[in-house]
């Protein structure tokens, strides 16, 4: 059983699509989940879900690991045809997940009690994103 999954961001940030990923996987038994970000300057994360500041952080961190190729620190980059923020979206999403896989049990994925899916918007501009859910049924 397979999906896709279209997200629209409005710029860098977590975007929490884990009802979609629910309702795709209710019902659906014992299986394994699979999700595929079909994207190279975004990507995939389990993280908390209930404060809001553990988003800030995972944000700002990431914004000082790899800031716009237009600051100092960023003068070795070459690639650069896209804008100031493509190429360091393409490190953060290497840094993080493109595809992530999730047990399911009972059609309710095995997360933790705090954790939600996100996709993690590292460019500046809105876009459209598409992830690819695929359940692969155990029993």
């Amino acid at each position: 059983m397979q999906t896709t999954i279209t997200l629209s961001t409005h710029g860098p940030g977590l975007y929490e699509f884990t009802r979609e990923v629910e309702a795709f996987t209710h019902g659906q038994g014992n299986g394994l989940l699979t999700l595929f970000c079909q994207h190279t300057s975004c990507s995939l994360i389990i993280q908390e879900n209930a404060d809001p500041d553990v988003q800030r952080d995972l944000q700002a961190f990431f914004q000082r690991l790899a800031p716009p190729a237009d600051d100092p620190s960023m003068n070795y980059l070459v690639h650069r045809t896209e804008g100031p923020d493509d190429m360091p979206a393409h490190i953060k999403a290497a840094l993080t997940q493109t595809s992530l896989s999730i047990p399911v049990s009972g059609g309710r994925m095995a997360l933790g009690t705090w954790q939600g899916i996100y996709l993690f918007e590292h460019r500046d501009a809105p876009h459209t994103r598409r992830v690819v859910a695929h359940f692969l049924r155990a029993d």
